[in-house]
Parts: structure tokens; C-alpha cells; sequence
């Protein structure tokens, strides 16, 4: 499983944080197999929303050799949604299999048009910028309609990891990823 994580600068952390941290066991364990992961960007160096600079080997890269794209929230992707080259970028990832954002980056896969008749979420305060990009915001920590998985705020983004790895795998491996990350507080979704 490639994996690819959209980064971009005012984006907050703990989003791209807890969801890395936990998908990453799946590859650690070996219960994928081939599991890797890039950084990728729209420009060599992004800034996050509280001054981390990370240095990114990945600009621009067609999205679509990925099994899995990731998006991050931050008070930046209000904007960057009506970023035409970032978004035409982000839907070279459309044939993608697994689409996955925490936060207000459902606004990102939103305006690329993945979002499109499907169930979503993101950060509470967004809710309504979210709306007219899918069929139904669901104000939960987490929603996953077909192969989209969305995230609620912020720290909803280690739920979302474990949900995904549960979604991929089974129940005894997202106990053991939970242990791992002594993260006691996800309840299993079957």
C-alpha cells in the first residue's frame, strides 16, 4: 500500500500527526504488504499553522500511483480550495482507491470533486463550508462512504487512523496498533 500525504503551509500538524502515527502500524506489524509513504507537496519547503517547517522531496507528483492520498486540515485549505493548480493537482489522485482528510481537508477533496454524492465530515466549525461539496455533512468523529473516509476535527484524526486500519484489517490489529500508541480511547466500529 503507497500512501501518499498532502502537505501545504498553515496546515496543523496533530491532523497529519495522528492519523501517520497510527496508519504507519500497518506497515510496522506487517499486516499490509509493500506499505510506504511520501510526502508530497506543492512546494519544496511548507510551514505549518504554528511555524514546524518540513522539507518535501515530493512536489507536485501525479497522485494517481498512490493507493491511498491523505489530506490535512488547517485554517489554509479555506483558501487553497479555490486554488486552481493545487486543486487540478489533487485530482490527478481521482482513480485513487482509498481517499482519506481530517478536518477541513474534506474541503480540499471537496473542491476536487471527490465528495461528490458521498457522506462526509470535518471540524464542527466547518460544517457548513463543507455542505455544498457533498450529498450529507454527518456531524461524527468519523465517516467512511465507500472508499472516502473523512475525519472530524483535529484529534479525530488518530480515530480515523485506527477506523482505517480496522476497515483494512481486523479488530485483534487495531487493538494491537492502540496499544501501541497507548491511545485507550477509540471504541471498535464492529
Amino acid at each position: 500500500m503507497k500512501m501518499a500525504y498532502i502537505l501545504f503551509d498553515k496546515m496543523t500538524m496533530l491532523d497529519l500527526a495522528g492519523f501517520y502515527e497510527a496508519v504507519t502500524w500497518l506497515g510496522i506489524l506487517q499486516v499490509k504488504e509493500n506499505v510506504s509513504w511520501d510526502f508530497c507537496s506543492n512546494k519544496e519547503q511548507i510551514t505549518d499553522d504554528r511555524g514546524l517547517s518540513i522539507a518535501i522531496s515530493h512536489v507536485y507528483p501525479d497522485l494517481s500511483v498512490y493507493d491511498l492520498i491523505f489530506v490535512p486540515g488547517g485554517a489554509s485549505t479555506r483558501q487553497l480550495r479555490f486554488d486552481s493548480k493545487f486543486i487540478s493537482w489533487i485530482q490527478t489522485a481521482r482513480d485513487v482507491e482509498y481517499k482519506v482528510s481530517v478536518c477541513t481537508g474534506a474541503l480540499i477533496l471537496g473542491a476536487a470533486g471527490m465528495l461528490d454524492g458521498k457522506k462526509a465530515t470535518t471540524n464542527p466549525s466547518a460544517y457548513d463550508l463543507l455542505a455544498p461539496y457533498c450529498a450529507e455533512v454527518i456531524q461524527e468523529r468519523f465517516v467512511r462512504d465507500g472508499n472516502i473516509f473523512t475525519g472530524g476535527g483535529v484529534s479525530a484524526s488518530i480515530d480515523l487512523g485506527l477506523y482505517l486500519i480496522e476497515s483494512l484489517t481486523n479488530n485483534e490489529v487495531v487493538k494491537q496498533v492502540q496499544e501501541k500508541l497507548d491511545y485507550p480511547y477509540y471504541t471498535s466500529s464492529r
